[in-house]
């Protein structure tokens, strides 16, 4: 790794110094006993958040990643974030400042890890053609045009990108045309099929309304000069472009129902949580009521967040809102949500009763104590073991200055561990974090966490970005020694990912839920493709029933495990309702 020259210093800047030392170590992970192990993947990428000393909001935030597979062999490639310079002009002495910090651009790395192999990564970025000219905060997969090649839209704080996939290795951008972009902050987006027309809509969430020019000065005391939080912004509305089918957009954010709310939306994720076959959308805002969009099913949404007790916590308060996922964590059939918190308010669960009302069950189901001295960021529901529950990863970092560690002289006061937890059967939630290996001993900011089976061993893998730090990337070791079972859903035709579609998997007398999304956690893309974990139940074959975004339903016997099955909507034994 190579150390930047700050401008006006022959040093390191202090304020990063720690990260450059952490990253410098993170290789020696890999041999090291553990969940999950850190290996040399190529995957070399180091975040710039263009930090100066002079505290610009948006410097704070850090950004995301995605997994996707852009080149249609079958792997998960990967995409980081990049951020930029805010304003050069105002660097302080000892700010950080590469020599290119105008060319600094997202990166794409392609998957080129081979069976048994250990994990390979080769940066593709040049002769993709993307150059991300923003500064970049977030990252949305997926194939908006149905032509089997997997697109990217690109969030920024100003203005975004959308970049089509040709299929060819190589993208272009064409937001312009496509009628989506959104000049605001933008941070978290989904794609999502609201109004059952076959093609994928796509809704943004933007943060706040802020300026470099007109921004406010915030101090953790009297001297000591620190980031400002949300509040000290007006918030924003979010977009709504519903796909026209003919590879344009319209904004239909006002139609829908979407701007009837002010927020500042830092994680987005769509499902159905009142079981009705429509996707509606959760929308985590920071410091604010969060939002539960509910599909009228007539191209309006309706905010139910605080009716259906998901606006604000048990003790009736908003809180702030970053990581956000949604699944059947207790084995119940329907979608629970979990969403990561700042320090001292704790991260929350909230349970689903089936109808898409909700209770706050954080405290106990284990997963409140132990987050209360965290800010959480990135965030998902996955099962590590593969024990068929599913546990959670937080990945966290704080956005204003631990006052221990100024007091003891840190250099980047900012850093905190990550934090595993595991399900210990219907819900019930124990940190492993201690007892998860060195992997999980490492302190930095970490910001975005995109989730996949990259080595397609049949257990998930974690991409974490850290603010002004190194990304890592945590290759689970501890899931491939259960049982398995992989499903990719398709749409008619086979060519994109069935975004909402929701697969049952019956081991026995138990059913196992699971939904084919790529949006939640913070400002990232996850793996499209479905794991079930089986443990030890040891079945030759396996039948799964499959429940389609139009609502219809088919059951696909005989699927063996251990392997990923591709299934097409249309290919197998219909049910009928």
């Amino acid at each position: 790794m190579s150390v930047f020259s700050p401008a006006g210093s022959p040093s390191v800047p202090r304020f990063l110094l720690m990260s450059l030392l952490m990253a410098a170590a993170l290789p020696r992970l890999a041999a090291a006993e553990g969940l999950f192990a850190e290996p040399e993947s190529g995957l070399d990428f180091v975040h710039f958040n263009g930090m100066t000393g002079a505290y610009y909001f948006p410097e704070m935030m850090g950004s995301g990643a995605a997994f996707f597979d852009y080149d249609g062999d079958g792997d998960m490639d990967a995409y980081v974030v990049q951020g930029h310079m805010l304003n050069p002009a105002d660097a302080l002495e000892d700010a950080l400042i590469p020599p290119a910090h105008d060319k600094l651009v997202d990166r794409l790395y392609r998957n080129d890890t081979e069976p048994g192999g250990g994990a390979v990564f080769t940066d593709v970025t040049a002769a993709s053609g993307i150059v991300a000219a923003g500064y970049g905060m977030g990252v949305a997969a997926g194939d908006y045009d149905n032509d089997g090649h997997v697109d990217l839209y690109v969030a920024n704080y100003g203005s975004n990108q959308l970049w089509r996939n040709l299929g060819n290795g190589r993208f272009e951008e064409v937001t312009s045309s496509a009628g989506v972009d959104d000049l605001r902050w933008s941070v978290s987006s989904a794609w999502v099929d609201y109004d059952h027309d076959g093609d994928l809509d796509l809704y943004v969430g933007n943060y706040v309304k802020h300026s470099l020019e007109n921004r406010r000065t915030c101090r953790l005391s009297k001297r000591e000069l620190d980031y400002c939080g949300p509040l000290a912004s007006a918030g924003d509305t979010d977009s709504l472009f519903r796909n026209d089918g003919n590879g344009r957009f319209t904004d239909v954010s006002k139609a829908s129902g979407i701007e009837a709310a002010w927020g500042g939306a830092l994680g987005v994720i769509a499902a159905d949580f009142d079981s009705d076959g429509w996707v509606d959308i959760y929308v985590a805002n920071d410091g604010v009521a969060n939002q539960l969009w509910m599909n009228q099913r007539d191209g309006t949404f309706k905010n139910e967040a605080l009716i259906a007790g998901v606006a604000v916590n048990r003790d009736g308060m908003p809180e702030a809102s970053m990581g956000v996922d949604a699944a059947d964590f207790d084995g119940d059939g329907d979608e629970d949500l979990f969403m990561t918190h700042l320090r001292q308010e704790t991260n929350t669960l909230y349970v689903n009763d089936g109808s898409g009302w909700f209770d706050d069950d954080t405290a106990v189901l284990g997963v409140g104590n132990p987050s209360f001295q965290y800010t959480g960021f990135g965030t998902a529901w996955f099962d590590y073991d593969n024990d068929g529950w599913l546990d959670i990863l937080s990945v966290n970092g704080a956005v204003k200055k631990i006052d221990a560690l100024v007091r003891a002289g840190d250099p980047y006061p900012l850093h905190q561990r990550n934090q595993l937890f595991r399900n210990l059967g219907e819900g019930r939630y124990k940190e492993v974090t201690d007892d998860a290996g060195p992997a999980f001993a490492v302190s930095l900011v970490s910001r975005g966490a995109a989730f996949g089976d990259i080595d397609d061993d049949g257990d998930v893998d974690v991409l974490i970005t850290n603010n002004a730090g190194p990304a890592r990337l945590l290759i689970n070791v501890t899931g491939q020694d259960a049982r398995w079972l992989g499903l990719r859903l398709m749409v008619p035709g086979g060519k994109r990912d069935a975004y909402g579609a929701r697969a049952v998997l019956e081991v026995g007398d138990v059913e196992m839920w699971r939904r084919v999304r790529a949006d939640g956690s913070y400002a990232s893309s996850n793996d499209p493709r479905i794991l079930f974990g089986l443990g030890d139940r040891e079945t030759n074959a396996y039948r799964a029933r499959v429940v389609w975004p139009d609502g219809t339903e088919e059951a696909f016997p005989g699927l063996a495990p251990g392997r990923y099955h591709r299934l097409e909507q249309g290919g197998g034994e219909e049910i009928n309702q």
